[in-house]
């Protein structure tokens, strides 16, 4: 059905790409996954599940959707993780004067995007929100797989780790610890808030692989991890980032739909819609 290919059941007014403040491009790739395959099949399930968002946010008061929101023609360059890097940086390189969310796909489709903002905002810091430290130099012979991702975005950007709670002995010697947050250090508290906040710089992006949450809020994902963070600790948390921060761009990777459970693909719809408010409502 065609209306699973875009983002949201908007008029066509609000979702042509002249008329648009905010691109989503849809990455639909999972060559380099090492447990449940699937996250090729996330952009088209967080689609369709969009198309029951109500248009209306409660919290800002705000409809999001007439500052306009195009769905991109989607990046399928699948031959190797390198060249799809490269497909997404250029994709999101020709849309970068609009807010662009990349949605995964599996997480090594930021690296791409990261790279794409970097070459814009040369102060760029990227804030991780992760069950994974993911700061591997290579994994499986790629420098490129999803366990790389931030080994890859630290070559040019300063990083903040949120939610962490699994990582290999390999990747301590890449850890930066006053930069990390780890899920049992954090998940009872608030008052790690700011120092995170404090620790990137003025113009921020953000990636979200939603195994962040703990799995009884999201389950449909590749790598899950138990003791993660619930809906409300994540938006309020990002909430005040788009508050004091510039975010000029964010993605939303490693959903991995399931038949059983249509409340994951929801969330991940949800969760880009509620960015969005929170970024284009009056401060």
């Amino acid at each position: 059905m065609a209306h699973k290919t875009k983002f949201g059941l908007l008029p066509e007014a609000n979702s042509t790409l002249e008329n648009s403040k905010v691109v989503i491009l849809p990455v639909p790739y999972d060559g380099t996954s090492t447990w449940i395959k699937g996250a090729d099949k996330g952009p088209e399930a967080l689609f369709e599940a969009s198309q029951y968002l109500e248009l209306y946010d409660i919290e800002t008061d705000s409809e999001v959707y007439k500052q306009g929101i195009f769905t991109a023609p989607a990046v399928l360059e699948k031959s190797e993780p390198e060249k799809m890097v490269a497909a997404v940086k250029r994709a999101v390189g020709g849309y970068i004067d609009k807010l662009v969310v990349t949605v995964g796909g599996e997480h090594s489709v930021s690296i791409g995007a990261v790279s794409a903002h970097h070459e814009k905002y040369k102060n760029l810091s990227v804030l991780q929100l992760d069950a994974h430290t993911d700061l591997r130099s290579e994994y499986h012979g790629s420098k490129y797989n999803h366990g790389c991702v931030m080994g890859r975005v630290k070559e040019t950007c300063s990083i903040v780790q949120v939610g962490i709670r699994s990582m290999g002995a390999d990747e301590k010697p890449f850890l930066e610890k006053d930069r990390v947050f780890f899920a049992h250090n954090i998940y009872d508290k608030n008052d790690w808030q700011d120092k995170a906040i404090a620790k990137l710089t003025d113009q921020v992006y953000i990636s979200i692989d939603l195994d962040v949450f703990d799995p009884s809020v999201l389950p449909s994902t590749g790598t899950p991890e138990p003791g993660g963070l619930n809906w409300y600790q994540v938006v309020e948390f990002l909430k005040k980032v788009i508050k004091e921060k510039r975010v000029v761009g964010f993605d939303v990777v490693e959903l991995c739909p399931s038949e059983d459970d249509k409340t994951s693909d929801f969330l991940a719809a949800k969760l880009i819609y509620i960015l969005l408010s929170y970024i284009f409502s009056p401060r």
